[in-house]
């Protein structure tokens, strides 16, 4: 039988991994995502004066959207329930609104695609909702900066970083 991290059988078939063996424990995931734009735009949406509205309220709603419906975009993700999702956005500088996403469960297993599609979508959603007027928007650079809970331990990537 092939490893149980493994997405496909022995006749390399695409699998859904069993994870009814693995013990139920809190789960935590953290994401980022940049999203650039022209400053007129980003100044814009910090402002929240774009003719289409609220652009980070609209997005933080996407994001949590987003997370909890992960297992029906990514063919193989477990569906699993999702008991917390916090969205924060931060300007990094003129031109750069960053978007981090923090999600927790009580599972099987861990939520890091959860927090990645919801950081994903929040992107998006601040494209869709700029592009009228800044149609060069870039989303870049999105990563898991944190996972904890399960069998597999903890991962931190400030901490691997530091590490090379």
């Amino acid at each position: 039988m092939p490893p149980s991290s493994s997405h496909f059988d022995d006749a390399g078939n695409a699998r859904m991994v069993d994870i009814t063996d693995k013990a139920i424990t809190v789960r935590t995931a953290v994401a980022e995502v940049s999203v650039r734009m022209q400053p007129e735009t980003l100044q814009q949406v910090r402002e929240r004066s774009l003719k289409k509205g609220d652009v980070l309220a609209v997005a933080r709603l996407a994001a949590i959207s987003g997370s909890k419906l992960t297992s029906t975009l990514i063919p193989l993700c477990h569906a699993i329930p999702i008991e917390a999702v916090a969205v924060d956005f931060q300007f990094e500088d003129s031109a750069t609104l960053v978007c981090r996403s923090t999600v927790k469960t009580t599972a099987r297993t861990g939520v890091e695609m959860e927090a990645l599609t919801a950081c994903s979508v929040a992107a998006l959603t601040v494209y869709d909702m700029c592009k009228s007027i800044d149609r060069g928007i870039e989303i870049d650079g999105l990563k898991l900066l944190h996972k904890s809970g399960g069998k597999s331990g903890d991962f931190d990537r400030d901490m691997r970083e530091e590490s090379r």
